[in-house]
C-alpha cells in the first residue's frame, strides 16, 4: 500500500529521516530520529489526526520528540496540543503571532471553507485547542536532536509571512513546507507572490544534486523541481508587476498567468496588494 493511502506508512528519504504522506489533503510529515531524541516536523489538522500520527511515529521510534511547525496553516500545526506534551514546539515568530492573536477567526474561516466538502475535517478544526509554537525563530536556529544537527531557517516570505525550512545536513534532506508543492499548485491565499521566487532561490542554493526536498503536500522532489517551480513563480511575478504598472484588471492578468483559475486570480490579487503596500 502506498504512503498516500496508508496513514501509518513512512518512507525513509535520508538516514533515519522518514516522511509520511497523510491521506487527508496529502500533507507531508517528517520524522528525524537521533540518539535518544527525535524531531517531528508538522502535526496535521485535528486531534484525531494527531493521535493517529503519534501512533504511527511510535512505530518508528520510542524517543521523545521536539516539534517544528513549517507555518501557521491548520494542516501543519493544529495537532500541536495533542503531540506537544511538555516538549518544545518551534516555529517562526510570525506564525506564532498569528496563531496567538487570530486563532478563533482563522478556525471560523477554515471551518466555513471546509464544511461543505469535508464536514468531518471541519468539525475537527472547530474543536481544536490551538497551541502556538513556544520556541521562536527569527532567521536561523540550530537544534541538536540526539547528536544530529538540524537547522531551522526563515529564507523569506513566500507561502506565508512565517515559512520555515528544516535542514538535516547529515541526511541531505530539506523540509520545505508549502514553499514547495508537488501534488497541486502553490497556494497564494496568505502568500507573497512577488517575494516567493527569491525565497525559492535561497532554498535552491541549500540543495545539492542529490538533496531530498520534502514538499508540504505530495511526493518528495529534488533541486530541479524547486528550480522549475521558481521559474513559474518568477514568470508570475513579472506578469503581476507589468499588469500593475499598466493598470490592468486582475482578471486580465490572471488569464495570462502560469496557473489556472482560481489560483491565478488569488495570486494576482495578492501581488497587487503587495505593490500597493497593503499586504
Amino acid at each position: 500500500m502506498s504512503p498516500a493511502k496508508d496513514a501509518s506508512a513512512w518512507t525513509e528519504v535520508g538516514r533515519d529521516v522518514y516522511v509520511l504522506r497523510y491521506p487527508v489533503l496529502d500533507v507531508s510529515v517528517t520524522l528525524v530520529v537521533g540518539d535518544g531524541a527525535a524531531l517531528l516536523v508538522d502535526t496535521l489538522s485535528t486531534d484525531a489526526q494527531a493521535r493517529e500520527l503519534a501512533e504511527a511515529a511510535r512505530r518508528v521510534t520510542p524517543h521523545p520528540w521536539t516539534i517544528v511547525n513549517t507555518h501557521h496553516h491548520f494542516d501543519h500545526c493544529f495537532g500541536n496540543d495533542v503531540l506537544g506534551g511538555g516538549r518544545p514546539i518551534w516555529g517562526h515568530e510570525e506564525a506564532a503571532a498569528l496563531l496567538s492573536e487570530r486563532a478563533p477567526a482563522m478556525q471560523r474561516r477554515w471551518y466555513e471553507e471546509w464544511e461543505p466538502t469535508h464536514p468531518q475535517l471541519a468539525a475537527g478544526l472547530a474543536r481544536v485547542r490551538v497551541r502556538p509554537p513556544d520556541h521562536l525563530v527569527h532567521l536561523t536556529e540550530t537544534l541538536q536532536i540526539g547528536g544530529r544537527l538540524v537547522v531551522l531557517r526563515h529564507l523569506g516570505r513566500g507561502h506565508t509571512a512565517g515559512d520555515l525550512v528544516v535542514h538535516v545536513p547529515d541526511a541531505d534532506v530539506l523540509v520545505a513546507g508549502d514553499l514547495v508543492e508537488q501534488s497541486g499548485p502553490p497556494d497564494f491565499t496568505d502568500g507573497y507572490p512577488l517575494e516567493w521566487p527569491e525565497t525559492l532561490t535561497a532554498l535552491r542554493h541549500l540543495a545539492g544534486p542529490g538533496t531530498a526536498v520534502v514538499p508540504g503536500h505530495g511526493a518528495v522532489v529534488d533541486r530541479d523541481f524547486v528550480a522549475a517551480q521558481h521559474d513559474s513563480l518568477a514568470a508570475l511575478a513579472w506578469l503581476i508587476r507589468d499588469g500593475h504598472a499598466d493598470g490592468a484588471e486582475v482578471d486580465a492578468v490572471a488569464a495570462r498567468a502560469p496557473y489556472e483559475l482560481p489560483v491565478a486570480h488569488v495570486a494576482v490579487r495578492r501581488g497587487y496588494a503587495e505593490l500597493s503596500g497593503v499586504s
